[in-house]
């Protein structure tokens, strides 16, 4: 079973979707838990009871990661380090896909995309390393990736693109921060059903298409991503590190599905 009791996570975009289910993985795992939000609405608030009644402490910070990166991710930091003190477990999951096809977007909707996917990772993670080198604490790292990182679609260029520098950040950033006693690795869903995805699935034919697609045939919600993070963050994962795990039902290895038979 695993273990994280003692252990505080702060997980950004954890009110809703992959965040939220790994809020309840960790939770249930026993460690303390942040969640941060865009806004303190009631859904927001919502995610925060469900996490307490799981027997942990849970509070709710806000800020917006999208903004001026430097900025967002002082305030976050400042905001989630008071609200709980130390944290030891950073789960960076926020971020977005919507955006305009490849020959119309423009540059101010690419680098929001950057910031938020990308850059706010980055630095958010490096506020952290920098306490935890300093303090001596055996952080952990988890990046949110995408398969998009491996499989491109031909509607959202700027968004593989930033799924595929958090691959590489995975990467690099275990080379740096392995020496130091922090662990970093990334877990890649596939297609899973959030309140973001669930517009496109319900389109005509698109949950057909998707099983066709996908080896186990399933398009399921994202409490399967939960216990992959939960795991990777846990001692249980204490030699694995540099890691970019998917949790896609074997898309990523199916080079080409056999067609529907009749």
């Amino acid at each position: 079973m695993i273990n994280l009791k003692g252990r505080t996570a702060l997980i950004t975009g954890g009110t809703m979707g992959v965040g939220q289910a790994i809020a309840n993985s960790l939770a249930a795992g026993g460690a303390n838990v942040v969640l941060h939000g865009l806004v303190d609405d009631a859904a927001a608030r919502e995610s925060v009871e469900a996490v307490n009644e799981l027997g942990v402490d849970c509070k709710l910070v806000t800020a917006d990661l999208a903004g001026p990166t430097q900025d967002a991710v002082a305030e976050l930091f400042e905001a989630a380090t008071s609200a709980c003190g130390e944290i030891d477990i950073l789960i960076s999951n926020a971020g977005t896909y919507r955006e305009p096809d490849f020959l119309e977007i423009d540059y101010p909707a690419f680098e929001r995309t950057m910031r938020l996917n990308v850059a706010s990772h980055f630095f958010l993670i490096q506020k952290f390393a920098q306490r935890w080198v300093e303090q001596g604490t055996d952080g952990r790292v988890l990046l949110t990736g995408s398969i998009n990182g491996r499989l491109a679609e031909q509607a959202h260029a700027a968004y593989d693109t930033s799924k595929g520098a958090v691959e590489a950040m995975v990467r690099t950033l275990c080379v740096s921060l392995a020496p130091r006693g922090i662990r970093v690795n990334g877990m890649a869903p596939g297609l899973v059903r959030t309140p973001l995805t669930a517009e496109a699935l319900d389109g005509a034919g698109v949950m057909e298409w998707m099983k066709l697609h996908t080896p186990n045939q399933q398009v399921p919600g994202p409490e399967v991503c939960g216990p992959m993070a939960a795991f990777l963050v846990s001692d249980l994962a204490s030699h694995v590190h540099g890691q970019m795990v998917l949790v896609d039902g074997g898309m990523s290895a199916w080079q080409q599905p056999d067609p529907p038979t009749a």
